[in-house]
């Protein structure tokens, strides 16, 4: 395998069910595992087993249909919940269990009332009873973002010599810069001895708007596996959104990372997700938000009809998006309207445009957007006039 390959570990079926009104049912947590493997998703998070029977069930079912992908089972650093993990995906081809604790002073005091040298211990504790189960053990350092460098790089080392083959470093409160966590994550590169043994992820919250640029600084420091959403749910204000990470790589071909996305599988999931989880995806979303290809500024437009490449720097159908559109609204141009009377089937000349367009106007001004069913009468009446 590369090492330049970027393993995209979707939580979608755990992180993103956390956001309310988005609980899943066995059956459609299995048609979205489905849809995540054929995508081209490396690990799914299928849930978390001890939370409840139907959660147990979910990963369990999973773990039974899942061909390609490794299948991952969340618990805390607790033997129970553990072993719980461990029967849930005790018929998997490919099983992950991803356990972990708190590592920052704020958890460890206010959450644990515990001490960093207890903490250490229940954390290579956790990861050996893992080991019990499945040779695929992901640690997390929960708060990873706020836990001083050098104790976090004790805690990796330590796990990575109990057998974890992937710590996670979380951003849980999405509290850091791109530069801060990027240069976390080399820290940990150049300073855990044995971090060549494992893999470092990245999981990133939305809190201020940075996940997918902090999981991306994260990449180009080292890590090599990201953990993200589709449509970026989650947690609070989300996690990194798979969308953006995989175009982001794809885009910005100079990084030499890349994922096993099929990239035109993108929108279609999204649809998917966003119908099975009812939670509608913004219309600004980037890559799958419905406004992501639409143009309505009349400069925008002029240059987009030029030349598509002068306001889109990804072909809609490179993500399985629907063809680019323009939407005429008072901020559109001439020349947008002379396109959109062809599409119609009316090849009208510059004057003609100017005479249409001056009544265009008069109409945008009244409604948001000005539809083909509204310019239909104006290109008749004109046509007429030639006549």
């Amino acid at each position: 395998m590369s090492k330049n390959k970027i393993f995209i570990f979707d939580t979608t079926l755990r992180d993103g069910e956390q956001v309310p009104g988005c609980k899943l049912n066995t059956k459609e947590k299995i048609e979205l595992a489905l849809a995540l493997e054929d995508l081209g998703v490396d690990i799914i998070e299928a849930g978390f087993p001890i939370s409840s029977p139907g959660d147990f069930e979910s990963v369990s079912e999973i773990s039974k249909i899942i061909k390609n992908a490794t299948v991952c089972g969340l618990s805390r650093a607790v033997e129970k919940d553990i072993e719980v993990a461990g029967q849930a995906l005790k018929h998997t081809k490919r099983g992950r269990i991803h356990t972990g604790i708190g590592t920052s002073d704020s958890h460890i005091k206010s959450k644990f009332n515990s001490t960093r040298e207890e903490i250490l211990k229940r954390a290579v504790q956790a990861v050996k009873w893992a080991r019990n189960f499945t040779d695929d053990v992901e640690f997390y350092a929960e708060d990873a973002g706020r836990t001083e460098n050098e104790y976090l790089a004790r805690v990796v080392e330590a796990v990575i010599a109990a057998g974890a083959t992937t710590v996670n470093i979380p951003d849980t409160t999405g509290y850091c810069l791109p530069t801060q966590y990027g240069e976390k994550i080399a820290y940990l590169m150049n300073n855990v001895s044995n971090v060549d043994k494992a893999v470092l992820s990245c999981h990133c919250h939305n809190d201020l708007g940075l996940a997918t640029a902090n999981s991306i600084y994260g990449a180009i420091n080292g890590a090599r596996q990201i953990e993200c959403t589709i449509n970026g749910l989650g947690e609070r204000a989300g996690n990194t959104s798979l969308e953006e990470v995989v175009m982001v790589l794809r885009q910005h071909k100079q990084l030499d990372l890349y994922t096993a996305i099929k990239a035109e599988k993108l929108n279609p999931i999204s649809r998917l997700v966003s119908e099975t989880m009812r939670m509608p995806v913004q219309p600004n979303k980037a890559i799958v938000g419905a406004n992501a290809f639409s143009h309505s500024s009349g400069i925008h437009q002029d240059g987009f009809l030029k030349d598509a490449q002068t306001y889109e720097i990804i072909n809609p159908e490179e993500v399985g998006a629907e063809s680019s559109k323009i939407v005429l609204t008072a901020r559109s141009g001439r020349s947008a309207l002379a396109y959109r009377f062809k599409n119609l089937g009316y090849d009208f000349n510059r004057n003609d445009i100017d005479v249409l367009y001056a009544q265009f106007l008069e109409l945008a001004d009244k409604l948001k957007e000005v539809k083909d069913e509204d310019l239909q009468p104006l290109a008749e009446a004109q046509k007429t006039k030639q006549q």
